[in-house]
Order: structure tokens, then C-alpha cells, then sequence
């Protein structure tokens, strides 16, 4: 599994961030993005399906 971040769409809520710092960063204007090359371990799968399903602007995807 990995995720994304599509930078144009993200508003800065940082729900992605809050949900899993293991996986998301924000840079300095406030947008959210992915830490690495976005590979989620498997322990953090259930975070990285929260956070998708908690961005309001629908800015994560994930690729299984």
C-alpha cells in the first residue's frame, strides 16, 4: 500500500497529519505531504485508511 497527497487540492487542515505523523508531513505553507516515497508499513494501514476517510477535500489517496 501506499499514499498520496495531491498538494493542489489540500487546504491544510492537517487531519492527515494529526491522524498519522508517521506517514504525512506539512510543509511551510501548510500542505499536507507524504513522508518517504509514501510506502505505508503495515501497522499503519488502518491510519493511512483514516486518514483518507477523514481529508474533506478528498486529497489523499491510497494505492494498494
Amino acid at each position: 500500500m501506499r499514499v498520496e497527497v495531491d498538494t493542489d487540492t489540500c487546504q491544510g487542515h492537517n487531519r492527515c497529519f494529526t491522524i498519522a505523523p508517521e506517514l504525512f508531513d506539512v510543509d511551510d505553507f501548510g500542505t499536507a505531504v507524504v513522508i518517504g516515497d509514501g510506502s505505508v508499513p503495515a501497522e499503519l494501514e488502518d491510519k493511512a485508511r483514516l486518514a483518507e476517510a477523514n481529508c474533506p477535500e478528498f486529497a489523499i489517496k491510497i494505492i494498494e
